[in-house]
């Protein structure tokens, strides 16, 4: 089943015109295509208007069935294919309303009373929200949990920590992780919050200034589970800041996605070695046989990008509409399902993939013994001698380059040699020259060391059961 063919198409708006809307127009204005996708929000929110419709006695109760029924008909067909919309419909909107007449006749009309495309569309689009939040949240749910895991598993394992990508200090490989778990919760907390400005019902705002029938919007708000009522008809058409507010979430998680992907491909190459990402989730070269690469790490963090567009896209629509509704504004959809489509599966491919993906621990154990970045223990040792801190890394640095221009790791240098730079040296300094006494004499709030790990992960897990 297909929708009507060539002359036979009706346009909602079109009583008012003389001449038919030109073909070539209609084709570039149509949104179908795009907007097919909320025919199940197009839908709910149709039944719960006919529904209201028919309390207020706007209806008569045995119409608002056949409406009702109609709809609920339409929506399988949709579902099963036995329905395709064509471009010629305009928008989901005419599909249902035009297949609706098919069914039951002209009472099908009375579906759009006291109710525009507009404060329909923006119901579509907040119901739809809803929906992908909470889908999203449920991804980014479950790689916070995956995060624990990792910083459990990995809590006594050593790595590096850089700044400037160059070998900084040795951390935790769990405090690491749960570096990352704090990021998404926030990316989390975010959504919550944005969730309740999506919650609010905008039917019933009409086309902007509201209708003349005694429509019932807070029974509709009821109807369609949402928390509160728009207070302004203007406003609850002619914004789209949920769009964008939302938009900019993804931005922010994939960017977090971004970076992590950055370190993965970075220590999983040869270069580096300090991780083995699982053959499931990478890919060969079509000419050198050798090579493994992190494509999936890859192509999340080119998405990125895409994302990103999408979030400047909405706010260039945006940017200069006249209050209240704009044409302009049909555009909204396609960055909206874009950026969610792309952060929801990049959230969730991520998640299988880090999954899969494990520390080298016997090559990380002989680096980080032999590295010159346990050098903050000797400054750090030598002001607990009670030297000033900047004369402690003034000598420090001087060991540094002794250590370097010599090929000897700094726990190797004789003491005798240390001496010579400072006399506070004794043969204590070797307890500190050990990753695990360098990790592990950090003091300070939501340091690396391992008993701090080990709470930060019981806070964690506390945050995770909210």
């Amino acid at each position: 089943m297909s929708t009507k063919k060539g002359s036979e198409k009706e346009l909602l708006w079109q009583s008012r015109f003389s001449e038919p809307f030109d073909r070539e127009a209609l084709l570039f204005s149509s949104s179908v295509d795009v907007d097919k996708a909320l025919y199940q929000e197009d839908i709910k929110g149709s039944i719960a208007h006919v529904t209201m419709l028919s309390e207020e006695a706007i209806l008569p109760v045995e119409e608002a069935r056949l409406i009702i029924e109609g709809l609920e008909e339409i929506e399988q067909e949709i579902s099963s294919g036995a329905l395709v919309p064509d471009w010629e419909d305009e928008d989901i909107h005419t599909v249902i309303e035009n297949r609706l007449k098919e069914k039951i006749g002209p009472i099908a009309g009375k579906m759009h009373s006291g109710r525009s495309r507009n404060d329909q569309v923006a119901t579509d689009t907040r119901l739809y929200l809803k929906r992908t939040i909470d889908e999203l949240r449920s991804a980014l749910d479950a790689l916070k949990s995956l995060l624990l895991e990792k910083a459990e598993t990995y809590r006594h394992t050593i790595i590096f920590g850089y700044t400037h990508l160059q070998r900084a200090q040795p951390i935790s490989a769990g405090h690491y992780y749960l570096s990352y778990f704090n990021m998404f919760l926030r990316d989390n907390q975010r959504l919550d919050d944005l969730f309740k400005r999506v919650d609010i019902s905008p039917l019933g705002a009409a086309a902007f200034a509201g209708s003349t029938l005694q429509l019932n919007a807070q029974r509709s708000m009821e109807l369609l589970d949402f928390s509160t009522l728009f207070e302004n008809s203007i406003d609850a058409v002619s914004d789209r800041d949920i769009i964008i507010e939302f938009i900019s979430a993804c931005s922010i998680i994939m960017m977090h996605l971004s970076r992590f992907c950055e370190d993965l491909i970075l220590w999983s190459s040869s270069e580096f070695n300090y991780l083995e990402i699982s053959d499931a989730f990478a890919t060969g070269s079509s000419i050198m046989p050798q090579k493994k690469n992190a494509d999936i790490a890859e192509l999340v963090r080119g998405k990125t990008g895409r994302v990103y567009g999408d979030l400047i896209n909405i706010l260039t629509i945006m940017k200069g509409l006249p209050l209240s509704y704009n044409r302009d504004m049909q555009e909204d959809k396609p960055p909206l399902f874009d950026a969610a489509k792309s952060t929801i599966s990049s959230v969730r491919i991520f998640s299988k993939m880090l999954a899969h993906t494990k520390l080298n621990e016997e090559r990380l154990t002989k680096l980080t013994a032999e590295d010159l970045s346990l050098s903050t223990e000797i400054a750090e040792y030598l002001v607990r001698k009670n030297l000033p801190f900047r004369d402690a890394h003034r000598i420090t640095g001087k060991i540094v380059s002794h250590a370097i221009e010599s090929a000897t790791s700094l726990p190797n240098i004789p003491l005798e040699t240390y001496r010579s730079f400072s006399e506070l040296f004794d043969s204590d300094l070797y307890d500190a020259l050990q990753p695990e006494a360098s990790v592990n004499t950090k003091q300070s709030h939501g340091s690396t060391s391992f008993s701090s790990v080990d709470e930060q992960i019981k806070n964690a897990r506390k945050k995770l059961n909210r």
